[in-house]
């Protein structure tokens, strides 16, 4: 007994040394190489205002923006931030809803995720369930402290592998009012488990981490980090109807972006390892915010949205199939994504 208590006073006496000596404050914002000029795969509508902004995150990083803001916007407006997709960067689709969203009236941001894009963190095109989940809290930091925002309405949006994040963030975070999922995936099940669950087993899990686990070996041995390739070119003739809308969007004047992982060499190939071993969801049925998932009934990845929709409680969620829309139909589709019903749907919540 007085050992343990020798030790535990050892332990507070260095606490509280540790606190006296390190610096505790919000890190300070690095410094970004930004694009000013409009380079989006997206027109650029003369009925918002544009910036670049920077924000820092719980860990540090400083994360790259788009700010949207409705011309002539004159009281407190509600405010979304918005990602996605899974290995694009906001001048793509997100900077496209982050726009068309501030047509409705409201600010908001897209920004690129840890270690992606213009923002910062290193090593580069890693992804983490964590930090990217942290992301979405992040720019809800940013935007409850700007002139112009009610701090008190406060939504988020995520596209495709962000959609499962940004649910995962409103079950983490009650100042997210309102969350959309558009095209959503679940990137923890599909990393543990395969595209439809086909390599659910714990042999397919395992020598998938040994083969994970020694490219991790390989790249500390030679300093760098093997990139996994983006959606794949030249596109084989039989390839999966999916994979084809993929390069369809990532790879042609459609979305191509030279920030993009998808459309250039994707992420670190050990990047989806903490993915198998993390379960989005958990706690779905304790949130209490609203939440509106968006899916396409021809999209290869309509059971993520099935299947997350179930796991939630409450008359404030819906799920609204968007009949013969394809996963990237949702990517860039005006005439098929419905804009008007997620706009009505952030009114309603966001109050």
């Amino acid at each position: 007994m007085i050992i343990s208590a020798l030790l535990f006073g050892a332990i507070t006496i260095n606490a509280e040394v540790m606190n006296m000596n390190t610096d505790t404050s919000l890190a300070a914002a690095a410094q970004l190489q930004l694009t000013h000029e409009w380079d989006k795969v997206f027109p650029k509508s003369d009925r918002v205002e544009h910036r670049k902004i920077t924000f820092v995150n719980r860990y540090g990083i400083t994360l790259a923006a788009d700010m949207y803001t409705p011309i002539g916007a004159s009281e407190p407006l509600p405010a979304i931030a918005v990602s996605g997709p899974f290995g694009a960067v906001k001048e793509q689709s997100s900077g496209l809803y982050a726009q068309q969203l501030a047509l409705c009236g409201f600010i908001t941001i897209a920004f690129d995720p840890s270690f992606t894009g213009e923002s910062g963190g290193m090593p580069r095109r890693v992804a983490s369930p964590d930090i990217n989940t942290e992301d979405f809290s992040a720019a809800v930091d940013f935007l409850s402290v700007q002139p112009g925002v009610d701090a008190s309405r406060m939504g988020v949006l995520g596209v495709c592998g962000w959609g499962g994040i940004a649910i995962q963030a409103a079950i983490n975070d009650p100042r997210i009012k309102a969350t959309v999922a558009s095209t959503m995936y679940d990137m923890t099940r599909v990393t543990a488990n395969g595209y439809f669950d086909a390599d659910n087993s714990a042999e397919k899990r395992n020598a998938a981490r040994a083969a994970l686990a020694a490219q991790r070996t390989d790249d500390y041995r030679t300093g760098s980090y093997k990139r996994a390739g983006g959606v794949v070119d030249p596109l084989p003739a039989d390839a999966p109807q999916f994979v084809k809308d993929y390069y369809d969007y990532y790879k042609t004047p459609r979305g191509y972006h030279e920030r993009s992982g998808n459309s250039t060499d994707g992420w670190n190939a050990t990047s989806c390892m903490p993915f198998m071993n993390f379960k989005f969801f958990e706690y779905a049925s304790e949130l209490e915010s609203a939440v509106l998932i968006v899916h396409g009934d021809k999209a290869h990845s309509y059971y993520f949205a099935k299947d997350t929709f179930a796991l939630l409680k409450g008359d404030n969620k819906q799920l609204l199939t968007v009949k013969g829309a394809s996963h990237c139909d949702l990517y860039d589709r005006l005439d098929i994504i419905p804009l008007d019903e997620i706009a009505a749907f952030y009114r309603q919540y966001m109050k």
